[in-house]
Formats: C-alpha cells, structure tokens, sequence
C-alpha cells in the first residue's frame, strides 16, 4: 500500500518500507563549509517516520539505503534525535539496506544488507538495469523520482512512487531531499510505456507516468500493483 507521506506498507508481512531518508543532510553541508540549512530536517524526518509506526505498528521497518546523508551524519545526530530513531527501532525487526551515501549506519542496531530478499521479492537502493526475471519483483530507492503535473499557472513537482508489474522505485522520504523528474534518464530506462506513477504528499494519486525510452510485454508476475492509501 502506498502511502502520501512517501512509505510503502505491506500487510501480510506486517513490513514498514522507507527510502532515502538522509537524514543529517543540514549538519553534513555546514561540516563541509556548504550553505547553511534550518537543522531540523532530521527531526521532521523522524517524526514522520514515527507517525507511520505508529499508524502501521510494523514488525519489520525496511530502509532502503542512503538512510544517512553520510557515514559521519550517522554519529552526530542530537541527543534528542538519536533516543527518537532508538525509540522507533525498539521491539522491531529494523534493515538497514546499504546505500551509495552511507553503507548503513553501524553504529544502531538492526540487519545491514547489501540487499534483502523475501519471496519473490528483492529489496536494494539502486534498481538494476535490463529486464527482470518474470518471477520477481524489485523494490528500490535512490533516484527519488518526482511527477511533474500541470497545474494553474504552471506545473507543480512531486515525489512520486514509479512501478509497473516487476519493478517499484520509491520515493525519498527525507525531509531534505531533491529528485528526479520522472521523465529523465536513468528512470526512462527502467520502465515501459505502461508504468504508472503515486503521488505523495496530501494525496496519494496513481496516474500514468509519461512514455519512457524502453517497452516490453506485460508478463506473469507476483509484484502486485501497490494500492493507494492517503
């Protein structure tokens, strides 16, 4: 189920999904003489993240890499953020999927994984390119694709979930995260014609995602078509 705060939740497996959190990202660009940022993104972040615990009570919580803006952010968070995260991961299975910022954040508890497979699923930060095996099905994170939709005025950006019947790519959670316009390389290369896009925010709303670069037969597949929850 797809959610407009940007989490994915799967209920048989009572399973919590996030993407690119990046949390620390202000404290990282001020440690590397970078403009200076409000520092409460990691905060915000955490607190969304709590309000979808406490909505979903997940025995599983899976971060799908770039959890933290880098390895370093991961030991200077606050006091008051550190207990939060601590908090969240309590009584809970927690995976730390490593990531192209940070290869999990080793110093928390949790499973670090370079992927997690259950099922037919696979669950990595980067999608891989080319066509899937008809009989899996791939959940990612990384590019944070946005919809861009047209709007009085204008157009206005969104993040977005991207799938079709093999392959999901989430969009990034954290509160301090740019993206991808659906419509540009690499996320053309990963999709046919036939994907779909979510949007988050405060609505989560399944449209079509525009052409892409590549098609291919719908096949037989165990990925099912997430479904929409506000």
């Amino acid at each position: 189920m797809a959610s407009a705060s940007g989490a994915l939740w799967w209920p048989s497996d009572r399973a919590l999904i996030v993407s690119d959190m990046h949390l620390g990202k202000s404290e990282r660009r001020a440690r590397g003489g970078g403009g200076l940022l409000p520092p409460y993104e990691t905060l915000d972040t955490l607190m969304r993240l709590d309000t979808a615990v406490q909505k979903y009570a997940p025995a599983r919580v899976i971060c799908l890499g770039d959890s933290f803006d880098d390895i370093e952010s991961s030991h200077a968070l606050s006091r008051g953020d550190h207990d939060l995260l601590t908090r969240l991961m309590a009584g809970r299975e927690w995976i730390w999927i490593e990531g192209n910022h940070d290869p999990g954040p080793v110093g928390f508890g949790g499973s670090h994984l370079a992927e997690y497979l259950s099922g037919n699923l696979t669950f990595r930060h980067i999608a891989q390119p080319g066509a899937l095996p008809d009989t899996r099905g791939e959940i990612s994170g990384h590019f944070h694709p946005k919809a861009r939709l047209s709007a009085r005025g204008g157009h206005l950006s969104c993040p977005c979930f991207l799938f079709d019947e093999h392959r999901l790519i989430m969009p990034a959670f954290g509160t301090y995260t740019g993206g991808l316009a659906w419509d540009a390389a690499p996320l053309t290369g990963l999709f046919p014609a036939s994907a779909f896009a979510i949007t988050t925010g405060r609505q989560a709303m399944r449209i079509p995602a525009p052409p892409c670069a590549t098609d291919r037969p719908h096949a037989n597949t165990r990925l099912r078509r997430p479904v929409l929850r506000g």
